[in-house]
Order: C-alpha cells, then sequence, then structure tokens
C-alpha cells in the first residue's frame, strides 16, 4: 500500500467519537426539553435550568456525603480542567477556528471565545454556509441567542452583507423556529436590536476579497442592492421581528 493511501485511523476514531458525542448531546437535550414541557414549567429560566442540567445524573446509595470523591460531580461546570486542556486552550488560541462538527463548535465557542468581539470575528469567518452545515440538524439549546446577541453588539455596516449570510443559514437550520421560540426576553431584545442597526446601515461597497462564493454572486447580480434589501424583508419575518 502507497503511503498516500494509508488510512488515518486516529482522526477517524476522532471524528466518528465527536459525532457520537453530537448525538448524545442532542438527544439528552431533546429528551429534557420534552420533560420540562410536560412537567409544565412555570418559567423560562426554570425550563433553561431543567435542560442545561440534563447532563447530570443521580446519586446512588454509595455516593455518601464527605466521602472520598475522585471526579468532579459535575463536569460542565468545572472551572479548570488539567495541565493538558490548559496547554490545548493557549495552541487553540493562537489558531483560527476550524470546527468539523457542531460538538467542536459548542466546545470552542464555551471554552476558547469568551469575549464578545472574539466571537464576532469566528462567526464572520465561519460564516453562513459554514455554519448552516455545522448546524444544518439543530443550532443547539441556548446557542442561538448567544449567536445572535454576538452579532448584534458587534455588527459594523461593512460586514452587513456578510451577516446578513449567517443569518439567512442560520433560519434554515433544523428546529431553528423551536429554539427561536426558547430564547430569553434578553436575547429577543438583542435579535431586535440587530435588525434595526442592519436596517438603519447604507450598504456599503463591496469588497469582494472577504465575501464567500455566495455573497459574491449576490452582490454580482443585477439588482443585487435590491435582493439584499428583500433578503432582508425576508429574515425580518423569519426571525419574527415586528
Amino acid at each position: 500500500m502507497e503511503r498516500n493511501d494509508i488510512i488515518d485511523f486516529k482522526a477517524l476514531e476522532k471524528e466518528l467519537q465527536a459525532a457520537v458525542t453530537a448525538d448524545e448531546k442532542y438527544r439528552r437535550e431533546n429528551a429534557a426539553k420534552f420533560r420540562a414541557v410536560e412537567q409544565r414549567v412555570a418559567s423560562y429560566e426554570e425550563f433553561r435550568g431543567i435542560v442545561l442540567a440534563s447532563h447530570l445524573k443521580p446519586l446512588e446509595r454509595k455516593d455518601k456525603a464527605g466521602g472520598k470523591r475522585t471526579v468532579p460531580w459535575n463536569c460542565h461546570t468545572t472551572p479548570r480542567g488539567s495541565t493538558q486542556d490548559e496547554t490545548t486552550e493557549i495552541s487553540q488560541e493562537k489558531t483560527p477556528l476550524q470546527p468539523q462538527t457542531s460538538a467542536e463548535f459548542y466546545r470552542d465557542w464555551r471554552r476558547y471565545l469568551r469575549s464578545g468581539p472574539e466571537r464576532y470575528q469566528a462567526l464572520l469567518q465561519l460564516g453562513g454556509p459554514k455554519l448552516g452545515h455545522l448546524f444544518q440538524t439543530d443550532v443547539g439549546f441556548g446557542l442561538l441567542g448567544e449567536l445572535l446577541t454576538a452579532l448584534a453588539d458587534h455588527v459594523r455596516p461593512a460586514d452587513r452583507l456578510a451577516v446578513l449570510g449567517i443569518l439567512r443559514s442560520l433560519a434554515g437550520t433544523g428546529r431553528f423556529a423551536l429554539n427561536l421560540s426558547l430564547m430569553s426576553c434578553a436575547e429577543r431584545a438583542s435579535c431586535r436590536s440587530l435588525f434595526q442597526k442592519l436596517q438603519a446601515m447604507d450598504t456599503p461597497p463591496p469588497v469582494k476579497g472577504g465575501l464567500s462564493q455566495e455573497e459574491q454572486g449576490l452582490e454580482e447580480q443585477p439588482g443585487g442592492l435590491q435582493e439584499e434589501e428583500s433578503l432582508l424583508q425576508e429574515l425580518l419575518g423569519l426571525y419574527q421581528v415586528d
């Protein structure tokens, strides 16, 4: 077998594990959503708490208070990881965000992108088509609001077309209407603010070097500016912005 034909089993195993983890997370959180609806929770915060705690397991009889604990009871809330995790974090910050799955995006979004400007630049770097591919099944509970907030807080006139492309791709993901309905009041306010800013922006001259092929095509078509405005009006309806 030639060198180029050698299969990288470690890479395949890593990709498979990431896909399994993302599928387990999706199924777990989806089941928690149905449980919360059946329980008729009184508020959005209570609903959110049930979903975010879906990974926790009940204590068993052998789990005694004050006993020796070999692992953290809630690994998702542990503030710092091992030395290896810290080393990975440092190296990740030096490289562009390149998630191959929704699970990898969620991990990087939570662990490495901690400021608003960093999150905004990461979204622009990935672009609408890539984000749409990553989240074609589901954006994930709580993440849609965070994405819209990052866009609303840092959108610039020069990025108007790119942001519209991101919004269009997110609107085409699975369970979009459900995720939109589950946003908090603050996230809904950020969504309205984002569209208000987009409406108030004058369309800048196209900078084709920084646009995706899809966005370049939209800009080069006759009446491209009119189509951009039509897209904005369509998105206003999809995101239920008055």
